[in-house]
């Protein structure tokens, strides 16, 4: 497939109080490990545009906009909720990470790529249309979902395989039937939002200690029935590495070549149901050795795909 990782040097800039586990030295490993794996030669390599604010308002409300935009200080750091800081330069890292998606967008539609990896931050996918949350400022991943359909996409699917519940996500299309969402994530766990079903929402909780073999069964037993039956135009996956066995964020036991085999097959699916294209979005992942390993097989399985 061709492939391209979208990124920012402002993506760097926003920083939160020291040690904080989303820092700027996760995009750096991603960077070390593909220059070190020779996939870099193989893939584009495009600068997020800046986004606008009206783009921020495409699936946020104005009071977070408004909210996030103040509380931005002019020096040192500001608390957004209880996990979640910004500092001066935090806005800067927070247009480039929206803009990616934006430019995979246009890519993919334009037929110049066919999967995009969106290696940004700060990550999205707990953000909901009122409220940021769990180090996520925006739904960089919900705002490109809205913006492909202000440009006639008519189906979409989102894949969350985030160790934690995509509930900002969830909440943001919870009433859209032009949306399938499935998230898997190990269950009881933060942000202990209320696991349902519907026509185009799939939950797929998992207990401690899962590990590929239960990745495996939730996409060929419950996800794979569902996308079949939707026949998605376009795919967004919420790329989080954090149920990696050695991320102590969590406690599943995934390793990089369940991430592999996953998109493999993400892959493969959007090539027979002729969809456009994948955009995948960094989430979490902590554990920076094995976050830049996972995030490799992964951007490597889009790469191989025939």
């Amino acid at each position: 497939m061709r492939t391209a990782v979208i990124s920012h040097p402002f993506c760097r800039k926003h920083k939160m109080i020291e040690d904080h586990p989303e820092c700027p030295a996760r995009l750096d490993v991603i960077t070390d490990r593909l220059l070190a794996s020779g996939v870099d030669v193989a893939i584009t390599h495009l600068q997020a545009p800046k986004a606008s604010r009206d783009d921020f308002l495409r699936a946020h409300d104005e009071s977070l906009v408004s909210h996030v935009e103040q509380t931005i200080p002019a020096e040192g750091l500001a608390e957004l909720d209880g996990d979640t800081w910004l500092c001066p330069d935090s806005m800067k890292a927070i247009e480039r990470a929206v803009g990616a998606g934006l430019l995979a967008v246009d890519e993919i539609l334009d037929d110049k790529l066919d999967a995009a990896f969106c290696s940004v931050r700060p990550p999205g996918h707990h953000a909901n249309r009122s409220t940021s949350a769990g180090f996520c400022v925006f739904n960089n991943l919900a705002i490109a979902v809205k913006y492909a359909q202000s440009k006639g996409v008519k189906r979409i699917a989102i894949l969350d395989f985030d160790v934690h519940h995509g509930n900002g996500t969830q909440d943001i299309f919870l009433d859209d039937d032009t949306v399938l969402f499935c998230s898997l994530f190990q269950h009881p766990f933060y942000p202990n939002t209320a696991v349902e079903n519907n026509a185009t929402l799939v939950n797929s909780p998992l207990p401690i200690a899962s590990d590929g073999n239960d990745l495996k069964a939730v996409y060929l037993e419950q996800w794979l029935p569902k996308l079949n039956e939707f026949k998605p135009e376009l795919l967004f996956i919420s790329a989080g590495f954090d149920a990696h066995l050695e991320d102590d964020m969590a406690s599943l036991k995934f390793v990089e070549d369940d991430y592999a085999w996953l998109t493999t097959q993400l892959a493969e699916f959007c090539q027979q149901q002729d969809c456009k294209g994948i955009i995948s979005y960094l989430e979490g992942g902590y554990a920076l050795s094995a976050l830049g390993r996972s995030a490799v097989a992964h951007i490597k399985a889009l790469v191989d795909a025939p």
